[in-house]
């Protein structure tokens, strides 16, 4: 198997992860200053931030409807983000789900999406995924962290690259004893994810290169899924616990399964290791935090939640008006996109004291780092237990690990898909 090529482009697993972020990277200025202003001065905007301020693509696609407001306000996005009903996903399909073609819940409304929520749920809540929990840890310091413990220095990010796909694809059933195999799946999944350009040259490169990606993990799954139904779906995997999964009288056929388990696969290798960059990144930055936590591990969670507060993954959500509506004044006539700028409404100062401190000690107040609403990342807990078991792990192999002073420091940055490039850390 080789990677999708075109015109002797070829991307690699590390190279389509980079692609992904240059692609939202965005421009380079102080995002937080940025978004402090307009909550201050014009904290609904009318018009479209992201084009006009950003310039990244959004899972709208390029040729979306027009956005009629940007949502800078905690209140004004909670608002908008809990009425599925009025506020609305369908749109994504044509978007960002065109790379997708099937059962991508992101892009479901109505009784379509609550029926398939149905079906999933049950796989994802953290009673199911705690039984993973053992397997988890175990890779996470078997094949990766205690091999390098002799070396005494490491770039985190080289085992945060890995990591999540590692784990994820094992969870759901893939064979495991081909490294060369589940990256190659893993780089079909991020070159999907790279196609959703808004730059006419870049679509050029990248369209091309998703379209293949698209078939050939289409292709891989599907084997593995035929493979596990032959076999009776008996198994705690993932696929075949959706293949038992039942909702009012319906179950998944091989191509729901396969179309769904392909959707979720960038979520594998992308949201989960750019969260653990800022994770590791926003602690290493505090010493005293690390030894707090090392000493009381029940902190972990907390850590998480606040980072995912702090510096969340996905900085912005779009929706679509199902009907003419008003949002502070501005008028969005229905079928016009409305965004809803989470990274600055989980800043907000008028629903976070201090927020722009990092304090794993704040009272506990929803953000909208894995979303909100019917739309809440379905996968979270999932991630949050793979994050629990890595933050465990370092700082049981790494004895007093830190940031390594010879090396730059680890910066998070990004427009949207936001998390730290490089953090590089020794210990004793």
């Amino acid at each position: 198997m080789n990677a999708p090529t075109q015109a002797g482009f070829t991307l690699d697993l590390e190279a389509a992860y980079h692609a992904v972020s240059d692609t939202f990277r965005g421009p380079d200025l102080d995002l937080q200053a940025l978004y402090r202003e307009m909550r201050r001065t014009q904290p609904v905007m009318p018009g479209d931030f992201v084009a006009t301020r950003l310039g990244v693509p959004t899972n709208a696609g390029a040729n979306a409807a027009q956005c009629a407001v940007t949502l800078f306000k905690y209140q004004d996005v909670m608002a908008v983000m809990r009425d599925a009903a009025t506020f609305t996903s369908g749109f994504i399909a044509e978007g960002l789900g065109a790379f997708f073609d099937g059962l991508i819940v992101l892009a479901m409304d109505g009784d379509a999406h609550r029926r398939a929520r149905g079906l999933l749920q049950p796989v994802f809540m953290p009673e199911t995924v705690n039984r993973w929990r053992p397997e988890l840890d175990r890779v996470i310091r078997q094949d990766f962290l205690e091999p390098l413990v002799p070396n005494k220095q490491a770039e985190l990010m080289d085992f945060g690259l890995y990591f999540p796909i590692r784990e994820m694809y094992a969870l759901m059933g893939f064979p495991t004893d081909d490294a060369a195999r589940f990256n190659q799946y893993a780089t079909w999944a991020l070159s999907m994810v790279a196609g959703n350009q808004i730059d006419p040259e870049k679509i050029k490169i990248y369209g091309p290169l998703a379209g293949a990606a698209v078939k050939h993990l289409y292709d891989a799954v599907k084997e593995v899924v035929v493979q596990r139904r032959a076999e009776g779906a008996n198994g705690d995997d993932l696929i075949s616990r959706l293949m038992r999964a039942e909702h009012e009288g319906h179950m998944l056929d091989d191509h729901e399964v396969t179309t769904f388990v392909r959707s979720l696969l960038p979520a594998a290798g992308e949201t989960t290791t750019r969260t653990f960059s800022s994770v590791m990144t926003l602690l290493l930055e505090r010493p005293e935090l690390v030894e707090r936590v090392r000493n009381d591990r029940t902190l972990i969670p907390r850590l998480i939640d606040e980072a995912v507060r702090f510096e969340p993954v996905a900085t912005f959500k779009v929706r679509q008006a199902a009907r003419d509506v008003e949002i502070g004044g501005v008028k969005v006539a229905k079928g016009a996109l409305v965004q809803c700028m989470v990274i600055s409404a989980n800043r907000d100062e008028d629903a976070f004291d201090n927020p722009d401190t990092f304090d794993i000690d704040r009272k506990p107040k929803p953000s909208f780092g894995f979303g909100f609403g019917t739309h809440m990342c379905i996968g979270q807990f999932v991630a949050k237990v793979e994050l629990q078991c890595a933050v465990n792990a370092i700082l049981d192999l790494f004895p007093n690990v830190r940031l390594d002073p010879d090396k730059p420091a680890p910066k998070i940055a990004g427009a949207q898909l936001r998390g730290a490039k490089s953090v590089p850390v020794v210990w004793d």
